[in-house]
Formats: structure tokens, sequence, C-alpha cells
């Protein structure tokens, strides 16, 4: 391998290439299994198909009487028809027996009906007096009457491998018996965050030292992109300590932080080489052309630049979309997505991918003046970002663009620029 430190990169990998060597080496992790009560957010490792029918019984589907839907024939206002109560229905406590010609239930939302029953006429038109209860309207066969299955029917599949699951699915899922299910494992995730200047988060900086701010921005990501955080302290710029971390067995999925470019405390693209293989090293990315990846065993390494924004636009492109196919999600970016017109032209260079920090003021993109890659606050003022691919110079004035929106929210914040 040849030692870039204070030489720079002879030649620089393509965005595209690198994301098409990276698809080739991610697939998702083995399934395990998972308590129904913990599976929210985890991604199907199979079919699940209902053992049971939801509903199981019949069930009123409003509060009201049980009935047998002929016998209201011709019931009206002025002529309602009055039947016996004989009983009552609750939810888990069934009335006893079936009902007779004649007669009636009172019965409440989600109890069973009685055999004998095959409607359920809404207390809204009906009155109760001495026993008897009075309905003011006819009613049609199965009105009001949730039938056996009609929610889910016994052998369906309910929901299919592969589905990020959500809570009305875990809804379901408990809603037919399940216990646990099997779901692709979460990526486990090792942080090496290295620099001799760096003071541990919640530190104040003092003298010449800077308080890493990194490890607080790649915990976020990593938990928003479904990884599981290992352990992990700060690493002073020696390459044995370096090593040692690197060698660190039980991650799938290792981030490097700072220690990642050409300068002479730049260790860890050299000691993944000797450690396994270093597949990409300098790509034509701006604000991130020093990231890196490789493997050491069968961990894959991401080198993130050391600049907060180079970081997070590193870990965007490469890491990220690798840990969510780990984990089975899609290698797409987790943003929601606005197309705007452009108010200022984005001036960007054939060959190079640039990530650009924009903010969207009365409903036009405006590109962030301030573009260097340690001012992490400019993410702070941006709404989002666009993409500006190799094959383009420049994005004119007026042109519409794809902005990837930082925020969850449905309307986006529109910072000062």
């Amino acid at each position: 391998m040849r030692d870039v430190r204070m030489r720079g990169f002879a030649e620089r990998a393509d965005v595209e290439d690198v994301d098409r060597r990276l698809r080739g080496l991610t697939r998702p992790l083995p399934p395990e299994s998972v308590p129904v009560l913990e599976c929210a957010g985890r991604v199907l490792a199979e079919d699940v198909s209902a053992r049971v029918s939801v509903p199981g019984f019949r069930r009123a589907a409003m509060d009201g009487y049980a009935v047998r839907a002929e016998e209201t024939s011709g019931a009206s206002e002025r002529s309602p028809v009055r039947l016996p109560i004989v009983g009552e229905a609750y939810p888990g406590r069934p009335f006893p027996r079936g009902i007779g010609p004649g007669e009636a239930v009172r019965i409440m939302t989600g109890s069973p009906v009685p055999d004998g029953a095959d409607a359920v006429v809404m207390a809204e038109v009906c009155e109760e007096q001495q026993g008897e209860v009075a309905v003011r309207e006819a009613i049609a066969v199965h009105r009001n009457v949730g039938e056996i299955g009609e929610d889910i029917r016994e052998g369906e599949v309910v929901l299919q491998r592969g589905r990020r699951l959500r809570p009305q699915d875990v809804g379901v899922l408990a809603s037919i018996g399940c216990a646990s299910l099997y779901c692709v494992r979460r990526p486990r995730v090792q942080l090496v965050i290295t620099g001799d200047e760096l003071l541990p988060p919640g530190s104040v900086p003092e003298g010449y030292r800077i308080v890493d701010s990194n490890s607080v921005l790649l915990r976020a990501l990593v938990a928003r992109d479904g990884g599981v955080l290992l352990p992990f302290e700060l690493l002073p710029d020696q390459p044995e300590i370096i090593r040692a971390a690197l060698e660190e067995e039980g991650a799938d999925l290792v981030l490097v932080s700072g220690g990642s470019s050409v300068g002479r405390e730049d260790h860890a693209p050299r000691l993944v080489a000797e450690l396994g293989s270093l597949d990409f090293h300098g790509v034509n990315l701006r604000p991130a052309g020093p990231a890196g990846g490789g493997r050491v065993g069968d961990r894959l390494v991401f080198l993130l630049p050391g600049n907060p924004v180079s970081c997070l636009c590193a870990y965007e492109f490469f890491a990220g979309p690798s840990l969510r196919a780990l984990g089975g999600r899609s290698r797409e970016w987790p943003h929601r997505r606005a197309r705007r017109e452009l108010a200022r032209e984005i001036g960007s260079q054939a060959g190079r991918t640039d990530y650009v920090r924009v903010a969207i003021r009365d409903g036009r993109v405006v590109p962030i003046a301030t573009s260097g890659s340690s001012i992490l606050s400019s993410t702070v003022r941006a709404t989002g970002a666009v993409i500006v691919p190799q094959e383009l110079e420049s994005i004119p004035e007026g042109a519409e663009v794809e902005v990837l929106l930082y925020d969850e929210d449905a309307t986006p914040l529109e910072p000062e620029v």
C-alpha cells in the first residue's frame, strides 16, 4: 500500500464505484428471536402467518342489544318493537346461553354475541322500560356484528419478511398470539475515536484542546439506522493503541473518526491495510475527500474524517447505507425529500460529488454561505442538503433541486442563512 501521509492522494475513487463495492459486501445479518414487546422498529426475517382467526368469535361492534334481526322488522319511532331483556354480555363475560325467539340481550362493544342473535341494535335507537327494550329502528342481519376472521383469517400471511415493523404492525402480531419473532440481528457498531487534542463530551474547551463532537453525532446516527453501539473511549494518536482497537472482535461494523487523512498522525489507513484490506481511501467527494474503508476480519471498517461535517458526509454516503443493509433495512438515505427552486447557483466541479448544505427561505433553496468541513454549526443552520452529482459542474439559479431534509417534522424549518 502506498503511504499517503504528507503526500496526498495519487488518485481518488468515485462515489458511485465505492457504493457499488459496498453493496456487494453488505447482506442482512442472521436472524435472532425477539420478544414481540421489543420488536418495533426491527426488520422481519420471516413471513408471519396467523395461527388463529381474529376475531375468533362473533363480537359486538356497538353498545346496544343483541337480537334476531327479523324480529325488528317494521320498527319505527311511532311503532317500536318491544323485546324482553333476558341478560347481558360484557367483554370476556358472555351471556351464558343462546337467545330464544322474541328475546334481547344487553351487550357492550367487543362482547361475544350470543348464539341465536344475528344483529346488534345500537343503544341510541333503543329505550329500556321495565325490563324491556323498545327498538325504534329495523336492523339488517349481521349489522354491528364482527364475524369470525373479519380482521384476519387463520393461515393468512399477515406480514412479509423484510418489513420494518411499525407500532401498528406489532399490535397486529400481538393480536394473533405471537410471543416472539425472528428478526434480522441489529448490527453491532464499534467507535474508534482518535485524537490527542480531544476532550470527552461534556467538557469545556480549554487551551488548544477541543471537545469531541463526532462520537455524539455518530451515536445518534447509529441509533437512527438501527445499530447497537458498543462501549468505547477516546484514544490517543498512538499506532499500537489504535491497532489494538481495530483488532477487537465483537462488532459487525467499525467507525474510525479521526486519523484517517494524510497527516503524519493519520495511522488508521495503514493499520487497516496491515490487519485486513483497505478497499478505498480518498474519494471524489466534497467535503469528505479523505474518507476510506475496508475490512478487518469479518468487520467492515469505515474511515471517517475528523472534521465534523466531513464525518457526517462520509457516514451518510458510505457507513450509513452499509449499516442499514446489515440490519435488513433499505440502503436509501432515510430523509424526507422536497423539490424546490434554487435561489442561487451552486458551483461544483466535474468529476466530484458535492454535499451542499442548504436552507429553505420563502420556499426557495439557498446554499449556506459557510462551506468549511469543520463548521458543524452550518448543519444546524441548514434545512437539509443537496447532492450535486459528479457529472455536473454547477446547478444554475432557478433549477429545481431535491433537498434531503434534516428534520423529521412534516414542515421543515426555514432558518436564517
